[in-house]
């Protein structure tokens, strides 16, 4: 288990993963003034009034929740969006309405799932030629149906 240092300034628990396997934990709007409301295809940056230390070699990842997508057509406009070990601001979420119908954003309510993974850091070697594979430069569709 790893151990990530986190301030919580919302009147909200912490995250919890809902069910034991579960590999996100949802993250809840903090919204102390009260409801935000979402026009169709408007965007919303939501506060979640939390700050966290993720350790070097690791990030996490803001993602959709299931529910809110299909159900109200919920989104967020950079998904997975990325959090970076060395940042130390609060977690917004960026909400965005796919559907037709207005959608309210309540204070407390779940509106994203937080994954942490690690990640390698890569080093480039630049060259001219690249192994072959089956696919070769094949690219969108190239796999078929």
């Amino acid at each position: 288990m790893l151990t990530v240092p986190v301030i919580n300034s919302s009147r909200h628990p912490l995250p919890e993963y809902q069910t034991a396997h579960a590999a996100g934990l949802d993250l809840r709007a903090d919204l102390p003034d009260g409801p935000r409301t979402l026009q169709p295809l408007e965007r919303l940056l939501v506060p979640t009034g939390l700050s966290m230390a993720l350790p070097v070699g690791y990030e996490a990842q803001v993602r959709p929740r299931s529910g809110l997508a299909l159900k109200h057509g919920i989104g967020i406009v950079n998904s997975p969006g990325t959090i970076d070990a060395d940042y130390r601001g609060e977690i917004k979420v960026l909400l965005v309405n796919l559907s037709n119908e207005v959608f309210v954003v309540q204070d407390g309510e779940r509106i994203a799932q937080l994954v942490v993974a690690r990640h390698e850091t890569i080093a480039w070697q630049p060259t001219q030629t690249l192994d072959e594979t089956a696919r070769g430069a094949g690219g969108y569709g190239s796999t078929g149906k």
